[in-house]
C-alpha cells in the first residue's frame, strides 16, 4: 500500500516537472517566434529541417526542432530525453540570450548608419537641386516665371529718348564755341602718356559730353595709349563721401567681413572676406571722369591721389589670414597685390582754380572751356532744331539766346518750345516754333534774361562801365557816381555797402588819385558812389572804373558808354593787374562792348577775340582819352 503511494507521488512530481518544461518551451518558441517573426521562423525552420519537429506534439521532439533553430543546426540528433531536456532549455536560453543582445546591438548600429545615411542622401540630393536649378537659370516655379514673362512684356514699352539724349553731340565737331578748349583736350589725349586733367568752366558748355567723345576719338588713332574696348566710367563727385570705417567705398572699393557684411555664402562659412573693387578698377585701362570733383571730400581726394601714384587699389582686413590654404586664388591676390587701378583722370568742375585742393591740382593739367556766347547759343539752337525736325521763326535762336548762356539750357528751353508747338499745331505736317511759342516756355519756366545790354550809347556824365566775373561767368558792372557842391572840408562820400569792402577801397584810392592828377580835394563834395543792381566787388578790379566815374561827376564831362574798364588803380595812379581777364572779355561781349580797356600786365591773359578791341594801358593817363573824348590830357590833368 505504501509502496504505491510513493510511486503515486513520484509520477505527479514527474508530470509537473513535465508541465513546467513543456511551458518552458512554449515560452522558448514565442521568444524565437518573436525575434525572429512566424515569417522567417517557418522558412528558417524549413531549411533546417526542424518544420516538422516544431509542430510536433511531443515536447522532446519540439525540443529537438527548437535546438536546430536557434543553433542553426539541421545535423542535430538524436531526440533529447525528458532527463535531458532542463539542460538543453538553459543552455537554448544562453544561446537565445546572447542572439537577442547581439540583434540589438546590431538593430541600433544599423538603424544609426541608415539614418547618417538618409541624412547624408538628401544633403546629397539638395546639393543635386541646387546644382540643376542652378544649371537651369535659378530656383523657378510658376509664379516666378510668370513675373518675369511680365517683366519682358513690360520691356518691350518704350516711350522714347529724352530730349537730351537725342540733341547730345554726337561727335567732337558739334560741341559749339571749344573749338580750343577741345583741340587742348584731344592734344592730352592722343599722346602715347596720357595725362590726367581738370576741366574748368561753366555749366552747360559740354564739359562732360567733350570727355567722353574725346576718348572715342582717341581709340581711333594708332598711337593712342587707350584700347578699342577702352571703358569711360562716370561718377559725380558730389556724391561721393569718405567712410572712415572703410566698409564701403565706391570709388576706391572696400572689403565686405564675413562676419558683418556677408561676403559670399562659401567665403562666410571659410570666414574669409572678400575685396570688393571700386570705380578706379573699373575704369582700369581707360578714363575715370568725375564731375564736380571740386566738391569731393578732402579725405577721398587724398587717397584717391594715392591710388593715382600707385596705380593700384591696397586691401586690407583683419579676417584675411594669408596662411589659410582655403583662400580663393583672386581673393589672395586682390589681398597681396593690390587691384590695377591705370586710369586717366579727368575732373570737371565750376570752381575757380584757387578753389580745387592744390596736391590734385598739381598732378593734373588744366583745359578752360569758356563761356558760351550769344552766337554759340544760337547756333546750338538752330542745330538742335534741325535734330528735331523743327522749323524755327526768324528771331528764335536769337530770343533763347537772350534768356540762357548755358547750351543744356538751351537745349531743354527749345525742347519745351517744341512741345507746346506740337500740343498747339496737333497733326501739323511740319512743326513751326514761333517767338511767341517761346515767351510762352520761358514765363511757364520763369526764365530772366542773362544778357545785360547797355541801355544807352550817348555819353553820361559820372556814369562808366566796369567788369566782373563770378565763377566762370563775366558779366558788366555799371558804376555811377554824383557829386555835389559841399562847405569847404565838409564834404561826405558814401558808397552802397553791399558791394564789399574791396570796393570801398577803392573809392578812397580813386580819390587820392583823383587829388593828385587834378587838386581836386573830394572833401569839398558830397559824393555818392553805386554798383547798379547791387552786384558784389570781391576785388579792387573796379578801382580805375571809379576813378572814372568820380571825376567825371566832380568835373561834368560826359563819359562814352561804349567803353568797359577793369583794373586796380595804385595811390600813384598805375593800373595794376587783376584776374578773371578771358571771363571778363565774355561779359563785356554779351553785353555789346566792342572796346574795353585791360591792365598792361594782363595783356597776355586775352583770348583772340577778333570782334573786340581791347587796350592795355599803364596808368590813368592813358586810360582817359578813351572816356573823355574830345578833351586833352593836358587839359583833364591841369590844376584847377
Amino acid at each position: 500500500m505504501k509502496k504505491t503511494t510513493a510511486n503515486q507521488l513520484q509520477e505527479t512530481l514527474a508530470e509537473v516537472e513535465r508541465e513546467k518544461i513543456s511551458s518552458n518551451v512554449k515560452a522558448l518558441y514565442s521568444l524565437v517566434a518573436n525575434l525572429l517573426g512566424a515569417d522567417r521562423l517557418i522558412l528558417k525552420a524549413g531549411k533546417l529541417e526542424a518544420l516538422s519537429l516544431l509542430r510536433s506534439r511531443k515536447i522532446p521532439e519540439r525540443v529537438l526542432g527548437l535546438q536546430r533553430v536557434i543553433c542553426e543546426n539541421p545535423t542535430l540528433s538524436p531526440v533529447p530525453t525528458w532527463e535531458e531536456i532542463p539542460g538543453i532549455l538553459e543552455s537554448l536560453h544562453d544561446e537565445l540570450a546572447e542572439k537577442i543582445a547581439r540583434r540589438t546591438v546590431q538593430d541600433s548600429i544599423e538603424r544609426k548608419v541608415a539614418e547618417k545615411m538618409q541624412e547624408k542622401q538628401e544633403e546629397y540630393l539638395l546639393e543635386l537641386k541646387k546644382q540643376l536649378l542652378k544649371e537651369e537659370g535659378g530656383p523657378e516655379n510658376s509664379q516666378t516665371l510668370k513675373k518675369y514673362a511680365h517683366l519682358e512684356k513690360m520691356k518691350q514699352k518704350k516711350l522714347n529718348r529724352s530730349a537730351l539724349e537725342v540733341l547730345r553731340p554726337c561727335t567732337l565737331a558739334e560741341i559749339v564755341g571749344q573749338k580750343a578748349a577741345v583741340d587742348a583736350l584731344m592734344a592730352k589725349l592722343v599722346s602715347p602718356y596720357p595725362q590726367h586733367i581738370i576741366i574748368y568752366g561753366p555749366p552747360g558748355v559740354g564739359k562732360t559730353t567733350a570727355a567722353r567723345l574725346a576718348l572715342e576719338a582717341a581709340k581711333r588713332l594708332p598711337q593712342s595709349a587707350f584700347a578699342a574696348d577702352a571703358p569711360f566710367v562716370e561718377v559725380d563727385g558730389s556724391t561721393l563721401r569718405w567712410d572712415p570705417r572703410e566698409t564701403t567705398n565706391p570709388l576706391l572699393g572696400s572689403v565686405h567681413d564675413p562676419i558683418y557684411q556677408g561676403a559670399k555664402r562659401d567665403l562666410v562659412d571659410g570666414g574669409i572676406p572678400e575685396p570688393k573693387p571700386g570705380l578706379v578698377t573699373d575704369a582700369h585701362g581707360g578714363i575715370l571722369f568725375i564731375d564736380e570733383i571740386g566738391e569731393m571730400d578732402l579725405h577721398l581726394q587724398t587717397k584717391l591721389l594715392k591710388v593715382l601714384e600707385d596705380k593700384k587699389v591696397h586691401f586690407d582686413s583683419a579676417y584675411y589670414d594669408p596662411t589659410d590654404s582655403q583662400v580663393p586664388q583672386y581673393i589672395r591676390a586682390l589681398f597681396e597685390e593690390g587691384a590695377p587701378a591705370d586710369f586717366v583722370l579727368i575732373g570737371a568742375t565750376t570752381c575757380a582754380p584757387e578753389q580745387i585742393n592744390p596736391a590734385l591740382r598739381s598732378r593734373c593739367t588744366a583745359v578752360f572751356f569758356a563761356p558760351l556766347t550769344p552766337q554759340d547759343v544760337q547756333r546750338i539752337v538752330e542745330e538742335a532744331a534741325d535734330k528735331l525736325s523743327a522749323k524755327l521763326e526768324p528771331g528764335v535762336a536769337a530770343l533763347i539766346a537772350e534768356y540762357t548762356t548755358e547750351g543744356r539750357q538751351a537745349v531743354n528751353l527749345l525742347a519745351d518750345a517744341f512741345g507746346h508747338a506740337l500740343y498747339q499745331q496737333d497733326g501739323a505736317a511740319e512743326v513751326t516754333i514761333s517767338k511767341e511759342t517761346v515767351l510762352t516756355t520761358i514765363r511757364a519756366g520763369r526764365y530772366s534774361t542773362k544778357i545785360n545790354k547797355k541801355t544807352t550809347t550817348e555819353p553820361l556824365v559820372g556814369k562808366v562801365y566796369g567788369l566782373g566775373v563770378s565763377g566762370f561767368l563775366g558779366s558788366v558792372l555799371e558804376i555811377e557816381a554824383v557829386a555835389f557842391p559841399a562847405a569847404p572840408g565838409k564834404g561826405t562820400m558814401r558808397f552802397n555797402e553791399t558791394a564789399g569792402s574791396m570796393a570801398r577801397d577803392s573809392v578812397f584810392n580813386a580819390a587820392a588819385v583823383i587829388r593828385r592828377l587834378t587838386g581836386e580835394d573830394l572833401q569839398n563834395y558830397d559824393l555818392h558812389v553805386n554798383v547798379i543792381g547791387g552786384g558784389r566787388i570781391d576785388g579792387p578790379s573796379a578801382g580805375l572804373a571809379v576813378v572814372i566815374s568820380l571825376l567825371s561827376a566832380i568835373k561834368g564831362w560826359p563819359v562814352s558808354q561804349d567803353v568797359a574798364v577793369t583794373g586796380e588803380i595804385s595811390l600813384q595812379g598805375y593800373v595794376r593787374p587783376v584776374g578773371g581777364i578771358p571771363e571778363k572779355l565774355y561779359g563785356a561781349r554779351l553785353a555789346g562792348i566792342k572796346t574795353v580797356l585791360v591792365p598792361e600786365e594782363n595783356k597776355n591773359d586775352v583770348p583772340p577775340l577778333p570782334e573786340m578791341h581791347v587796350v592795355p594801358v599803364k596808368n590813368v593817363e592813358e586810360a582817359l582819352p578813351w572816356f573823355f573824348q574830345g578833351y586833352a590830357n593836358d587839359a583833364i590833368v591841369s590844376k584847377s
